[in-house]
């Protein structure tokens, strides 16, 4: 028994909460039975009924160091004893000034150094489009659009939505959107005209692979490649590594693998160790050195939010940093790739896998939905299954998703593969049995 009545929490739940991407038609089905989460250790999760699970997709990729993790746990409650959260508008904090010296220690010397503070990793990019607008009018330049990739995300606010999401949720763009166009790849980036270009403010790029878009890796090079097209060009560079940061690629950063510095960066997710909502848009003295006037005059950044810099949160990161020093995080990641990769292969001749997709601790398993397969919502039902095999994990449409924290065990690495494995082979047999069935009775 728990002391949770779980009957009671899904009532109230689907009678006055709406849920972000999430059909509420199926979810509110009296028939329907959320999982209600309610203690994590680690990598791993309980729900209300006493379950357990691996979290084998970090909590929407910003889970790090593993839920209730001691020394973050004991970095807030240090913060909370001081204060919860200050002003950031024309005040500042301890917190927010230690943490935004240790983030630059991270890069090389004189290349980002500046931090702004947001929220997550949309309000992140909007800062990065803001900024990168008013640049370029404060040099009397008239170049506004930006170049976003195809099956590129970067958030759902105005700016960051244009960008990719408004057409990859067949959203319709607001006229408050910001002028964006999309290329495919490097190639297409190259073919542009020159009318084109020279109204270029910025590009945006997530680098080595493709989140939301259905984890897809860019060709070796093509982050090198962009960067020298924006030499090229007198293009703004901007790396989204909201989902790649944190060592998710194997590297602290994915910009490390290509040696590539961009003109600004966002962080975000993994940023708190999915502790609390916490965003940073770093940028070059470049670029910060063009603000150097007044709000009146048009000249400073008026844009900002309430919890810009909070006390909290920013102690929670810095805390996450101090983990990645002391427990050797990225030295004691390299033989779980290792064996994710060897695990995975595994998977690659099973029914209706198109594609197994890795980059460092992030895979995606491509499962094929075809009309012609008669296996509409493949992907979904894979994961709703492997729930009986202790791992929660989440689709983008066909995709499957594999991106624990990385404190996981090679223990429950296997683990939360070889339900992937069941899971797959069950659901294809059970589609499968349907299939003949619908055949015989048409027959």
């Amino acid at each position: 028994m728990t002391e949770w009545n779980t009957e009671e929490l899904i009532a109230a739940d689907k009678r006055f909460v709406w849920h972000p991407f999430t059909n509420m038609r199926e979810w509110c089905a009296p028939e329907h039975e959320p999982l209600v989460l309610v203690e994590g250790r680690g990598a791993i999760l309980r729900d209300s009924r006493g379950r357990e699970y691996i979290d084998g997709n970090s909590s929407i990729w910003t889970n790090i160091h593993g839920h209730n993790h001691p020394h973050i746990n004991a970095a807030i409650r240090r913060q909370l004893d001081r204060v919860a959260h200050t002003s950031f508008l024309g005040l500042t904090n301890p917190a927010a000034i230690e943490l935004a010296r240790a983030i630059i220690d991270l890069f090389p010397k004189n290349s980002l150094s500046r931090v702004f503070y947001s929220d997550d990793g949309s309000t992140g990019i909007e800062v990065t489009l803001r900024i990168a607008a008013q640049y370029w009018r404060l040099r009397g330049s008239r170049k506004h659009r930006f170049i976003a990739f195809q099956s590129g995300y970067h958030g759902d606010t105005a700016g960051a939505g244009s960008l990719g999401a408004f057409s990859m949720f067949q959203i319709r763009p607001a006229h408050w959107s910001f002028p964006a166009i999309q290329v495919r790849d490097v190639a297409a980036l190259n073919a542009l005209s020159a009318t084109d270009v020279a109204n270029i403010a910025a590009l945006v790029i997530e680098p080595l692979i493709q989140g939301a878009g259905g984890m897809r890796l860019w060709p070796s090079g093509t982050l090198r490649a962009v960067r020298k097209w924006c030499d090229r060009t007198d293009t703004l560079l901007i790396v989204d590594e909201v989902m790649t940061g944190f060592g998710r690629t194997g590297r602290m950063f994915a910009i490390e693998q290509e040696e590539v510095i961009p003109d600004m960066m966002v962080l975000a997710k993994g940023l708190s160790a999915g502790y609390l909502p916490l965003a940073i848009t770093l940028i070059t003295e470049k670029l910060f050195a063009a603000f150097d006037g007044s709000i009146a005059d048009g000249r400073a950044l008026a844009y900002g939010h309430s919890y810009t810099g909070n006390a909290v949160g920013c102690a929670a990161a810095k805390a996450s940093l101090e983990i990645f020093q002391n427990e050797k995080v990225l030295e004691a990641l390299q033989p779980k790739i290792r064996h994710l990769t060897v695990a995975l292969k595994d998977l690659a001749g099973l029914p209706r896998v198109v594609e197994v997709r890795q980059c460092g601790f992030i895979a995606g398993i491509e499962l094929d939905e075809s009309k012609d397969t008669g296996l509409p919502s493949f992907a979904p039902n894979v994961c709703i299954r492997a729930r009986s095999h202790g791992l929660l994990t989440r689709p983008i449409r066909n995709v499957v998703v594999v991106m624990p924290p990385l404190c996981i065990t090679i223990a429950q690495l296997t683990q939360a593969v070889e339900a992937l494995r069941a899971s797959i082979i069950t659901v294809w047999n059970r589609e499968a049995a349907k299939n003949r069935n619908v055949e015989k009775a048409t027959t």
